[in-house]
């Protein structure tokens, strides 16, 4: 799971369009696309990058599909990344070494 979201994340007009999304709360693709000077084919690319990630979800409202953002994808890859790299973590350092080491 991880892995698709850093992915997702490596690219500077995704990670613009979740600034976006969690700024102004859900939007449908046009206003995206004009508050982000992006075309709409380029968008949907990232859009379904996004969706497959499971960064964002969409909402139907009437005949409008608005996007939003899923944080607590993010949160949980976030929180998986910093266990991977020890972020945090006391463990003791091996016998002869100081953290400093480390």
């Amino acid at each position: 799971m991880s892995d698709g979201v850093f992915a997702a994340l490596a690219n500077p007009t995704r990670r613009a369009v979740l600034t976006l999304l969690q700024r102004n709360g859900p939007m449908a693709v046009g206003d995206i696309a004009a508050a982000l000077d992006v075309v709409g084919p380029t968008l949907s690319g990232h859009l379904k990058v996004l969706r497959a990630a499971d960064l964002v979800e969409t909402q139907r409202q009437g005949t409008t599909i608005r996007y939003v953002t899923r944080l607590s994808v993010l949160e949980s890859a976030i929180a998986d990344l910093m266990a991977n790299m020890r972020v945090g973590s006391r463990a003791e350092p091996e016998e002869g070494k100081t953290r400093a080491d480390d």
